[in-house]
């Protein structure tokens, strides 16, 4: 059998993460096109509610982030399912896997979307993303910063 290190562990499931956000960012660019956060699908909005606020960063819930994100955290934990095993520490890499992703994803939307690119990475630009700290949205420094506490714990 083939085991890897737990150092090497760590950088291929980093590595496999970032390759797999790249991936889907190109999905998403395809899907959306310019029109960020699904504003030009076909799918229901909840624009405003409290529990947005505390728990979605206020962007709206749509029915295709809904089942976006659902799809990906079932996923990201089909591994777990498929060899049978389950551990806290499981469970901390697979949570720091899933902020990862949605963290580089969503940056890589912007990078690779010929209607933004980096350098329209700013707040002015992007409406949805509506709190924003050190040039980045809020979400990316605290799941960033969670992330790699969970990484750090589930090795």
């Amino acid at each position: 059998m083939f085991e890897l290190a737990d150092g090497a562990r760590l950088v291929a499931t980093v590595c496999a993460v970032l390759v797999l956000a790249y991936l889907f960012a190109r999905v998403e660019v395809e899907i959306e096109g310019e029109a960020g956060w699904a504003a030009n699908l076909p799918t229901w909005r909840i624009e405003e509610h409290l529990l947005l606020d505390i728990f979605w960063g206020g962007r709206a819930l749509t029915g295709y982030h809904l089942w976006m994100f659902s799809f990906i955290g079932l996923v990201f934990h089909f591994p777990l399912f498929f060899m049978g095993q389950w551990s806290w520490q499981l469970e901390a890499t697979v949570m720091a896997s899933i902020m990862l992703f949605w963290i580089v994803e969503d940056y890589l939307w912007f990078v690779i979307n010929p209607a933004f690119g980096w350098r329209r990475f700013k707040q002015v630009h992007v409406a949805w993303h509506k709190r924003w700290a050190l040039g980045a949205p809020i979400d990316y420094w605290l799941f960033g910063a969670a992330s790699a506490v969970l990484f750090w714990y589930g090795a």
